[in-house]
Protein backbone atom coordinates (compact mmCIF):
# COMPACT_ATOMS: atom_id res chain seq x y z
CA UNK A 1 0.00 0.00 0.00
CA UNK A 2 2.34 2.19 0.92
CA UNK A 3 4.46 1.65 -3.02
CA UNK A 4 0.78 2.59 -4.06
CA UNK A 5 0.64 5.73 -1.74
CA UNK A 6 3.93 6.58 -3.31
CA UNK A 7 3.25 6.00 -6.79
CA UNK A 8 -0.24 8.16 -6.88
CA UNK A 9 1.96 10.75 -5.21
CA UNK A 10 4.55 10.97 -7.73
CA UNK A 11 2.06 10.80 -10.85
CA UNK A 12 1.30 15.01 -10.94
CA UNK A 13 5.03 15.25 -11.09
CA UNK A 14 5.92 12.64 -13.70
CA UNK A 15 2.74 14.00 -15.75
CA UNK A 16 4.57 17.84 -15.32
CA UNK A 17 7.93 16.12 -16.00
CA UNK A 18 6.93 15.28 -19.12
CA UNK A 19 5.20 18.31 -20.52
CA UNK A 20 8.19 20.09 -19.28
CA UNK A 21 10.47 17.87 -22.15
CA UNK A 22 7.67 18.28 -24.46
CA UNK A 23 8.03 21.92 -24.02
CA UNK A 24 11.78 22.15 -23.88
CA UNK A 25 11.90 19.44 -27.47
CA UNK A 26 9.74 22.35 -29.21
CA UNK A 27 11.96 25.70 -27.08
CA UNK A 28 11.15 28.83 -29.65
CA UNK A 29 14.38 30.54 -30.41
CA UNK A 30 12.38 32.43 -33.14
CA UNK A 31 9.81 35.07 -33.42
CA UNK A 32 9.25 36.84 -37.10
CA UNK A 33 6.50 38.83 -36.24
CA UNK A 34 4.62 40.52 -39.82
CA UNK A 35 2.56 43.67 -39.81
CA UNK A 36 0.85 45.05 -42.12
CA UNK A 37 -0.31 48.61 -42.59
CA UNK A 38 -3.76 49.55 -42.87
CA UNK A 39 -5.26 45.83 -42.83
CA UNK A 40 -8.23 46.14 -41.51
CA UNK A 41 -9.88 42.52 -39.65
CA UNK A 42 -12.55 43.36 -42.02
CA UNK A 43 -10.92 41.54 -45.21
CA UNK A 44 -10.96 38.40 -44.11
CA UNK A 45 -14.83 38.44 -45.29
CA UNK A 46 -14.07 38.82 -48.88
CA UNK A 47 -10.57 38.70 -49.74
CA UNK A 48 -8.33 35.45 -50.70
CA UNK A 49 -5.81 35.36 -48.02
CA UNK A 50 -4.84 31.51 -48.21
CA UNK A 51 -1.63 31.64 -46.41
CA UNK A 52 -3.05 33.66 -43.09
CA UNK A 53 -5.80 31.43 -43.25
CA UNK A 54 -3.25 28.43 -42.66
CA UNK A 55 -1.98 30.27 -40.09
CA UNK A 56 -4.99 30.92 -38.19
CA UNK A 57 -5.66 26.67 -38.94
CA UNK A 58 -2.18 25.85 -37.04
CA UNK A 59 -2.41 28.66 -34.66
CA UNK A 60 -4.53 30.81 -32.45
CA UNK A 61 -5.72 34.15 -33.76
CA UNK A 62 -8.55 36.90 -33.09
CA UNK A 63 -10.09 39.27 -35.57
CA UNK A 64 -11.47 41.27 -32.86
CA UNK A 65 -8.35 42.64 -32.00
CA UNK A 66 -7.90 46.48 -31.42
CA UNK A 67 -5.77 49.48 -31.92
CA UNK A 68 -5.31 51.96 -29.76
CA UNK A 69 -6.28 55.66 -30.09
CA UNK A 70 -6.12 57.24 -32.85
CA UNK A 71 -5.90 54.22 -34.96
CA UNK A 72 -2.84 56.07 -37.25
CA UNK A 73 0.47 54.45 -37.53
CA UNK A 74 3.03 55.90 -35.30
CA UNK A 75 0.81 55.30 -31.96
CA UNK A 76 0.19 51.83 -33.42
CA UNK A 77 3.05 50.73 -34.12
CA UNK A 78 4.53 52.01 -31.27
CA UNK A 79 2.24 50.47 -28.81
CA UNK A 80 3.12 47.48 -30.70
CA UNK A 81 6.76 47.01 -29.81
CA UNK A 82 6.45 49.29 -26.64
CA UNK A 83 3.88 47.36 -24.68
CA UNK A 84 2.05 50.51 -23.80
CA UNK A 85 -0.27 53.29 -25.49
CA UNK A 86 0.20 56.37 -26.54
CA UNK A 87 -0.19 57.67 -22.95
CA UNK A 88 3.02 56.35 -21.64
CA UNK A 89 5.37 56.25 -24.97
CA UNK A 90 4.30 59.45 -26.14
CA UNK A 91 4.00 59.30 -30.05
CA UNK A 92 -0.02 60.66 -30.53
CA UNK A 93 0.49 61.46 -34.16
CA UNK A 94 0.25 59.17 -37.75
CA UNK A 95 3.49 60.34 -38.42
CA UNK A 96 5.22 61.24 -35.21
CA UNK A 97 9.42 60.91 -35.12
CA UNK A 98 9.67 61.59 -31.41
CA UNK A 99 7.16 61.80 -28.45
CA UNK A 100 4.66 64.50 -28.74
CA UNK A 101 4.47 64.41 -24.81
CA UNK A 102 7.71 63.18 -22.60
CA UNK A 103 7.35 59.05 -22.57
CA UNK A 104 6.91 57.93 -18.60
CA UNK A 105 10.34 56.40 -18.59
CA UNK A 106 13.59 56.29 -20.89
CA UNK A 107 15.85 53.49 -21.19
CA UNK A 108 19.38 52.88 -21.68
CA UNK A 109 18.74 54.20 -25.60
CA UNK A 110 16.88 57.06 -24.08
CA UNK A 111 13.58 55.49 -25.83
CA UNK A 112 10.44 54.27 -23.76
CA UNK A 113 11.32 50.38 -23.44
CA UNK A 114 10.98 48.59 -26.82
CA UNK A 115 11.15 44.82 -26.95
CA UNK A 116 14.13 45.39 -28.95
CA UNK A 117 16.09 46.37 -26.31
CA UNK A 118 14.60 43.94 -23.51
CA UNK A 119 15.80 41.34 -26.01
CA UNK A 120 18.95 42.43 -26.19
CA UNK A 121 19.79 42.84 -22.67
CA UNK A 122 18.40 39.91 -21.96
CA UNK A 123 19.04 37.28 -24.10
CA UNK A 124 22.97 40.04 -25.78
CA UNK A 125 23.65 37.62 -28.23
CA UNK A 126 20.25 37.53 -30.12
CA UNK A 127 20.05 38.18 -33.87
CA UNK A 128 17.26 41.53 -34.02
CA UNK A 129 15.98 42.94 -37.53
CA UNK A 130 13.93 45.32 -38.83
CA UNK A 131 12.78 45.65 -42.35
CA UNK A 132 10.56 48.22 -42.91
CA UNK A 133 8.36 49.78 -46.09
CA UNK A 134 7.68 52.90 -44.16
CA UNK A 135 10.35 55.18 -43.35
CA UNK A 136 8.00 56.49 -40.25
CA UNK A 137 9.04 52.74 -38.91
CA UNK A 138 12.90 54.03 -38.64
CA UNK A 139 11.94 56.59 -35.61
CA UNK A 140 9.94 53.56 -33.66
CA UNK A 141 13.24 51.42 -32.44
CA UNK A 142 16.35 51.96 -31.00
CA UNK A 143 19.17 51.34 -33.57
CA UNK A 144 22.05 50.48 -31.74
CA UNK A 145 19.91 47.48 -29.96
CA UNK A 146 19.34 45.67 -33.80
CA UNK A 147 21.69 43.95 -35.68
CA UNK A 148 19.22 44.54 -39.30
CA UNK A 149 18.11 48.15 -40.34
CA UNK A 150 16.54 48.40 -43.43
CA UNK A 151 14.11 50.33 -45.15
CA UNK A 152 13.13 49.02 -48.34
CA UNK A 153 10.99 50.50 -51.58
CA UNK A 154 8.37 48.41 -51.86
CA UNK A 155 6.91 45.53 -50.63
CA UNK A 156 8.36 43.31 -53.23
CA UNK A 157 12.06 44.50 -52.50
CA UNK A 158 10.80 44.34 -48.77
CA UNK A 159 9.97 40.61 -49.00
CA UNK A 160 13.12 39.33 -51.17
CA UNK A 161 15.05 41.09 -48.37
CA UNK A 162 13.59 39.71 -45.34
CA UNK A 163 13.32 36.24 -47.19
CA UNK A 164 17.14 36.61 -47.77
CA UNK A 165 17.77 37.87 -44.19
CA UNK A 166 15.90 35.05 -42.24
CA UNK A 167 17.82 32.45 -44.72
CA UNK A 168 21.14 33.99 -44.43
CA UNK A 169 21.30 35.27 -39.93
CA UNK A 170 17.82 33.03 -38.50
CA UNK A 171 17.22 36.53 -36.92
CA UNK A 172 15.76 35.43 -33.37
CA UNK A 173 13.90 38.38 -33.38
CA UNK A 174 12.86 40.03 -36.85
CA UNK A 175 9.94 43.04 -37.27
CA UNK A 176 8.96 43.17 -41.27
CA UNK A 177 6.27 46.17 -42.27
CA UNK A 178 3.89 45.59 -45.20
CA UNK A 179 2.58 48.61 -46.52
CA UNK A 180 0.87 48.34 -49.93
CA UNK A 181 -2.39 47.96 -48.18
CA UNK A 182 -2.16 50.75 -46.51
CA UNK A 183 -1.31 52.69 -49.88
CA UNK A 184 -4.31 51.45 -51.74
CA UNK A 185 -6.53 52.17 -48.78
CA UNK A 186 -5.63 55.90 -48.82
CA UNK A 187 -5.40 55.74 -52.54
CA UNK A 188 -8.35 53.66 -54.10
CA UNK A 189 -10.19 53.21 -50.71
CA UNK A 190 -10.89 50.63 -48.43
CA UNK A 191 -13.45 47.89 -49.10
CA UNK A 192 -12.64 48.22 -52.77
CA UNK A 193 -11.76 45.75 -55.51
CA UNK A 194 -8.07 47.16 -55.43
CA UNK A 195 -8.04 47.28 -51.66
CA UNK A 196 -9.04 43.39 -51.50
CA UNK A 197 -6.91 42.97 -54.58
CA UNK A 198 -3.56 44.65 -52.25
CA UNK A 199 -4.51 42.45 -49.70
CA UNK A 200 -3.87 39.00 -51.67
CA UNK A 201 -1.32 40.24 -53.07
CA UNK A 202 0.48 40.78 -49.24
CA UNK A 203 -1.18 37.28 -48.31
CA UNK A 204 1.13 35.69 -51.24
CA UNK A 205 4.34 37.65 -50.05
CA UNK A 206 3.34 36.25 -46.45
CA UNK A 207 3.60 32.83 -48.16
CA UNK A 208 7.26 33.63 -49.32
CA UNK A 209 8.39 34.86 -46.39
CA UNK A 210 6.58 31.87 -44.03
CA UNK A 211 8.69 29.21 -46.95
CA UNK A 212 11.60 30.70 -46.38
CA UNK A 213 11.05 29.97 -42.48
CA UNK A 214 10.82 26.50 -43.60
CA UNK A 215 14.04 27.37 -46.18
CA UNK A 216 16.04 28.16 -42.89
CA UNK A 217 14.94 25.05 -41.43
CA UNK A 218 14.12 26.76 -38.58
CA UNK A 219 10.06 26.19 -38.48
CA UNK A 220 10.09 24.31 -35.39
CA UNK A 221 11.48 26.34 -33.17
CA UNK A 222 9.86 29.91 -34.95
CA UNK A 223 6.54 31.61 -33.57
CA UNK A 224 5.41 33.71 -35.88
CA UNK A 225 2.91 36.64 -35.49
CA UNK A 226 0.74 38.41 -38.26
CA UNK A 227 -1.23 41.82 -37.30
CA UNK A 228 -1.39 45.04 -38.50
CA UNK A 229 -1.42 48.83 -37.49
CA UNK A 230 -4.96 49.67 -38.45
CA UNK A 231 -7.85 49.39 -40.44
CA UNK A 232 -9.76 52.42 -42.49
CA UNK A 233 -12.73 53.52 -43.83
CA UNK A 234 -13.35 55.52 -47.29
CA UNK A 235 -9.50 56.74 -47.85
CA UNK A 236 -8.60 57.14 -44.39
CA UNK A 237 -8.36 56.27 -41.30
CA UNK A 238 -7.70 57.81 -37.55
CA UNK A 239 -10.94 57.65 -36.08
CA UNK A 240 -13.22 55.49 -33.80
CA UNK A 241 -15.06 53.32 -36.39
CA UNK A 242 -14.72 49.39 -35.72
CA UNK A 243 -13.55 49.22 -39.44
CA UNK A 244 -10.78 51.33 -37.92
CA UNK A 245 -9.97 49.71 -35.05
CA UNK A 246 -10.12 46.17 -35.50
CA UNK A 247 -7.31 44.57 -36.68
CA UNK A 248 -6.19 40.69 -37.27
CA UNK A 249 -3.64 39.07 -34.58
CA UNK A 250 -2.63 35.53 -35.31
CA UNK A 251 -0.42 33.52 -33.68
CA UNK A 252 1.40 30.05 -34.74
CA UNK A 253 3.81 27.94 -34.08
CA UNK A 254 5.22 25.74 -31.09
CA UNK A 255 3.07 25.72 -27.63
CA UNK A 256 0.32 28.05 -29.15
CA UNK A 257 -2.74 25.98 -29.35
CA UNK A 258 -3.97 25.40 -33.00
CA UNK A 259 -7.19 26.47 -34.90
CA UNK A 260 -8.17 28.57 -31.83
CA UNK A 261 -10.10 31.52 -31.56
CA UNK A 262 -9.14 34.04 -29.14
CA UNK A 263 -12.26 34.80 -27.12
CA UNK A 264 -10.36 37.20 -24.50
CA UNK A 265 -10.01 40.83 -25.96
CA UNK A 266 -6.17 41.96 -27.42
CA UNK A 267 -4.81 45.13 -27.86
CA UNK A 268 -1.93 45.90 -29.81
CA UNK A 269 0.10 46.97 -26.87
CA UNK A 270 -0.50 42.89 -25.96
CA UNK A 271 2.17 41.62 -28.33
CA UNK A 272 5.18 43.15 -26.91
CA UNK A 273 3.81 41.68 -23.86
CA UNK A 274 3.12 38.33 -26.12
CA UNK A 275 6.52 37.92 -27.55
CA UNK A 276 8.19 39.08 -23.95
CA UNK A 277 6.69 36.15 -22.45
CA UNK A 278 7.69 33.71 -25.32
CA UNK A 279 11.49 34.84 -24.61
CA UNK A 280 10.69 34.71 -20.74
CA UNK A 281 11.54 38.17 -20.24
CA UNK A 282 10.59 40.12 -17.64
CA UNK A 283 8.52 43.24 -18.88
CA UNK A 284 9.21 46.51 -17.67
CA UNK A 285 6.47 47.82 -15.21
CA UNK A 286 5.70 50.56 -17.44
CA UNK A 287 4.42 48.65 -19.79
CA UNK A 288 0.16 47.45 -19.67
CA UNK A 289 0.35 44.89 -22.22
CA UNK A 290 -0.18 41.48 -21.01
CA UNK A 291 0.53 38.01 -22.84
CA UNK A 292 -1.84 36.77 -24.50
CA UNK A 293 -2.21 33.52 -22.38
CA UNK A 294 -5.31 31.93 -24.41
CA UNK A 295 -2.93 31.47 -27.34
CA UNK A 296 -0.92 28.69 -25.56
CA UNK A 297 -1.23 25.70 -24.84
CA UNK A 298 -2.11 24.77 -21.19
CA UNK A 299 -3.40 28.49 -20.21
CA UNK A 300 -6.86 30.18 -20.51
CA UNK A 301 -7.13 34.35 -20.19
CA UNK A 302 -4.74 37.03 -19.81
Amino acid sequence: MKHLARLIFLIPYLFLSVLQNAFAQGKVEHVILIGSDGFGAYAFENAKVPNLRRLMQEGSWSLQARTVLPSSSAPNWASMVMGAGPELHGYTKWGSQSPDLPARVLDEYGMFPTIYALLRKGKPKSEIGVIYEWDGIGYLFPKKAVNKDQNCNGDKALTDAATSYIKEKKPNFLFIHLHDVDSVGHNAGHATPDYYAAIERTDAYIGNIIKSIEEAGIMEKTVIIFTADHGGINKGHGAITMQEMQIPWIIKGPGIRKNNEVKESIMTFDTASTIAAIFKLKQPQVWIGRPVNAAFNGKSGH
